[in-house]
């Protein structure tokens, strides 16, 4: 008998339809914002051009810069439909397109036909831009990510995520018995700041973390300290990351089978050990550091064997800022609607999940010029508040009262939410007050 699969928990779907039908179209972007988004991403649409004539598509009315604006402003707006936004779309210019009149088939069609990979093209030639203007810019740091940046090139976290259901109203979905999955998105995230380095995606919804290996390890250079959970756990690849010189701080499993060599630090709260476990018949050499923390034992393992180069209390605080690659996926997924498809064809999908993490990309830059005006660390932002907060800056724009949406976001903080919160103490300040008190 073969093993029953057990159902999977993403089913968002129906609530998300229900949540777009009931609430309007997002106002659209002021105008200096949207010539943010222009200046970010157009030029890196028009270099696309070529190629797209190198794969033998013709010009028409619906061309690459038209079908970006069009995705773009699908994604910002939150419309409920194409079809909505086709009928804004014979009212109001989205972006850079000017106001067209299309039938609903033929962006059906285009959505089904146009590679996806031009627009994977596109976000990987805004990213590296994003990157340098976040290095331009001054404002502070968490502390662990400065320390960790004194002693590696890069901080970077990867994960992946599965996407929901797809809207069954459409083409062959109609006939199937229950809502199928739009696939898994892997990611690598730059922690600091917070944009994504690569992304990937397989139209397989049941996609273990480990079939992703073979895309990961290419893209991480030397220097690196990599951040990921359990699902990635294999000693072969820990293996390889060593021999790159990549250092990682991932989650030890409860059964890990491994032999003590070296003792750093038993006392209290703290245990560090030097280990040696079996991989393929081979010994590879970790460091176990357990850490007793409200109430439980909590186990991580790294490569990094020195702990005067990754000291105990660096190295869980840094892995705590794993958590940010879960927030950028929340935030693609529930703020900017990738929870929620418009179409059923693989190819449609592949062009929203592209659009949404350029848009995901232009939202952290913007986020983070407003952190700078702040003088405050990105990570107090809330992108979820400057996202919305920009609906206000439409309104000053246009009664005259200011021409710049990052000044008048800093200068309302407060008013709009955009500082989070201090719930808890800095990730360094409780590990301190809780590490040295016996279990």
């Amino acid at each position: 008998m073969s093993k029953r699969k057990k159902p999977s928990t993403v089913r968002h779907t129906r609530s998300n339809q229900l949540a777009r039908q009931t609430k309007p179209p997002t106002p659209p972007p002021d105008e200096v914002t949207a010539a943010r988004i222009k200046e970010i991403i157009h030029p890196a649409t028009m270099a696309q051009v070529s190629y797209y004539h190198h794969l033998g598509l013709r010009e028409r009315t619906l061309t690459l810069p038209v079908m970006v604006a069009l995705l773009l402003s699908l994604v910002w707006r939150q419309f409920s439909s194409v079809n909505e936004a086709l009928r804004i779309w014979q009212k109001e210019a989205h972006l850079w397109a000017p106001t067209i009149r299309v039938s609903q088939q033929a962006i059906s069609e285009r959505l089904r036909t146009l590679p996806a990979e031009l627009f994977a093209r596109i976000l990987d030639d805004v990213l590296p831009q994003l990157q340098q203007r976040w290095k331009q810019r001054q404002r502070p740091l968490p502390e662990e990510i400065k320390w960790a940046l004194t002693r590696y090139e890069r901080v970077w976290a990867v994960d992946g995520s599965t996407l929901d259901a797809l809207v069954k109203r459409v083409g062959l979905l109609r006939n199937l018995p229950d809502h199928p999955l739009a696939g898994r998105m892997p990611a690598i995230l730059d922690v600091t700041s917070r944009l994504p380095q690569r992304i990937w995606r397989t139209d397989d919804d049941r996609a273990h973390d480990q079939r992703f290996w073979d895309d990961i390890l290419p893209q991480i250079p030397a220097n690196t300290l990599l951040l990921f959970d359990l699902g990635f756990t294999n000693f072969a690849r820990y293996r390889q990351l060593t021999e790159r010189n990549v250092t990682f701080i991932t989650r030890a499993k409860k059964n890990l089978s491994y032999r003590r060599y070296r003792i750093f630090a038993h006392h209290g709260s703290v245990h560090d050990y030097g280990i040696v476990v079996d991989e393929g018949g081979r010994p590879l050499r970790l460091r176990l550091v357990e850490v007793y923390y409200q109430g439980h034992w909590r186990r991580y393992l790294t490569n990094e064997l020195d702990p005067q180069q990754l000291p105990m209390l660096y190295l869980v605080a840094l892995y705590w800022q794993r958590w940010r690659i879960e927030d950028a996926y929340k935030q693609v997924k529930r703020l900017l609607g990738l929870a929620y498809f418009w179409v059923g064809s693989d190819n449609g999908v592949a062009l929203q999940l592209w659009a949404t993490w350029l848009l995901y990309a232009v939202l952290v830059d913007l986020s983070d010029e407003v952190a700078g005006e702040l003088g405050v660390p990105l990570a107090d932002i809330s992108l979820e508040m400057v996202y919305r907060s920009l609906y206000f800056c439409v309104n000053a724009i246009q009664r005259g009262e200011t021409n710049n949406p990052v000044q008048y976001l800093a200068e309302n903080a407060q008013l709009f939410g955009l500082i989070k919160r201090k719930r808890k103490p800095p990730a360094l300040t409780r590990l301190n007050l809780t590490l040295h008190r016996k279990p």
